[in-house]
């Protein structure tokens, strides 16, 4: 075999266990990534009642999709909350693409570190374990009125304002 190809074979391999790591992480600091599916972030922004009036908070960000939508077809501003910075880049891209910047942007940080004093709307797509955690956080931030909007998980103790069984999808108002 060639040096070539032996090097060929090792940048593959440091490849794959680059991105294994890097997905891991994301388990390991919080919850893995799974993207919330384009129609769903739709349903559970019209289940939220969205529009240009609201300041809305995603709560672990990913790749923007929330927060562009929310800004692009709803009006919102929009506030994004990412530890990993490969997706904040991701984002950060997709607001740039969109023309988006005075409408939307986000930050990279534990979202537990951030105030959310000012969101009309929140949204969760989070493990139950977190979503346990994230109740005081939000009971103790959120103003009277702000809604919380959570996709396929439900935050223990609250009760739903509405759901949607159909689309897994949660509304609280605090």
């Amino acid at each position: 075999m060639a040096i070539e190809e032996v090097l060929l074979i090792l940048a593959i391999e440091l490849c794959v266990i680059v991105f294994v790591v890097w997905i891991a992480w994301s388990g390991l600091i919080g919850a893995p990534w799974l993207p919330t599916p384009k129609n769903k972030v739709r349903a559970m922004l019209e289940f939220a009642g969205v529009n240009k009036k609201d300041i809305l908070y995603d709560l672990g960000s990913g790749d923007g999709r929330i927060i562009v939508m929310a800004a692009k077809e709803f009006g919102a501003k929009s506030i994004g909350i990412e530890v990993d910075p490969l997706r904040m880049l991701l984002s950060r891209i997709a607001i740039k693409r969109y023309k988006l910047e005075q409408k939307v942007k986000v930050i990279r940080a534990n979202f537990f570190n951030v105030s959310l004093e000012d969101a009309s709307v929140v949204t969760l797509y989070q493990g139950h374990e977190i979503n346990k955690k994230i109740r005081a956080k939000l009971a103790s931030e959120l103003r009277s009125g702000t809604r919380v909007v959570s996709y396929r998980f439900i935050l223990d103790g609250w009760t739903p304002t509405k759901t949607n069984d159909d689309e897994s999808i949660y509304l609280y108002v605090v």
